[in-house]
């Protein structure tokens, strides 16, 4: 019998270097990180602005796999506000350091998001950053899909940032492309912007050129940026 997805992907994150990923994802040891996460910012900011979101005050925002809480950081500077924001982390220890870091409004719940009790339409936003292409089950992709559009509110969506790549160095992750996002997200308007110039080529450069890289080598980014819009 195969393990259920949930707990595959536990023992798949049991298996990695931490200290080699807090290395890796670091934004003040790692300068391609940061860029990433600057370029990121930028892209998400604009597609909510054309979007006609003025501004993210009063806007119940949700994200799955929330990790260590950088990303629930991130909208916090954007203008969410605290009691607005929720996590959801499969991984105890990370949902522990989430909620130390985060303002205590910030709800964090540690679990499968597949089981947590979140009210269908709820949410105006709900962010899957690196989630899909950790979930190697097609069934299991397909019901998580199914449960965070559950979620969002009419005129909402979900924002998924995730590798249209195979890492050819880690065989626990599997690109999404753009054919499998329509067909997760069938009643969707998508909006994409790619991003993200590869790690291991961002990392080879000296900081300032990273981001004038990024824009040059635009078929060397490894990511896309999709805001899956839920009709009115």
């Amino acid at each position: 019998m195969s393990t259920p997805e949930p707990r595959a992907v536990e023992n798949r994150y049991a298996r990695r270097d931490s200290n080699a990923d807090a290395q890796r994802y670091s934004l003040y040891a790692n300068a391609a990180a940061l860029q990433a996460q600057q370029e990121r910012l930028r892209a998400m900011a604009a597609l909510w602005r054309a979007h006609g979101w003025d501004n993210l005050v009063d806007r119940p925002l949700l994200e799955v796999g929330c990790g260590s809480g950088g990303n629930l950081l991130d909208l916090l500077r954007l203008g969410a506000l605290p009691g607005q924001l929720t996590g959801i982390e499969l991984l105890p220890e990370r949902a522990t350091v989430a909620r130390a870091a985060l303002p205590e409004p910030v709800r964090i719940v540690q679990g499968d998001a597949c089981t947590t009790p979140i009210t269908d339409g709820s949410q105006q936003a709900v962010l899957a950053f690196t989630v899909f292409s950790s979930l190697l089950d097609p069934g299991y992709r397909q019901q998580f899909a199914r449960t965070l559009w559950r979620w969002v509110a009419p005129g909402g969506g979900v924002l998924v940032y995730d590798f249209v790549v195979n890492n050819p160095h880690n065989a626990d992750v599997r690109k999404v492309p753009a054919d499998e996002l329509r067909a997760l997200f069938p009643e969707a308007r998508l909006h994409a912007r790619r991003l993200t110039l590869a790690p291991p080529v961002a990392r080879r450069l000296p900081a300032p050129l990273i981001g004038a890289a990024s824009l040059l080598l635009h078929p060397l980014r490894t990511h896309r940026l999709t805001w899956a819009v839920k009709p009115r």
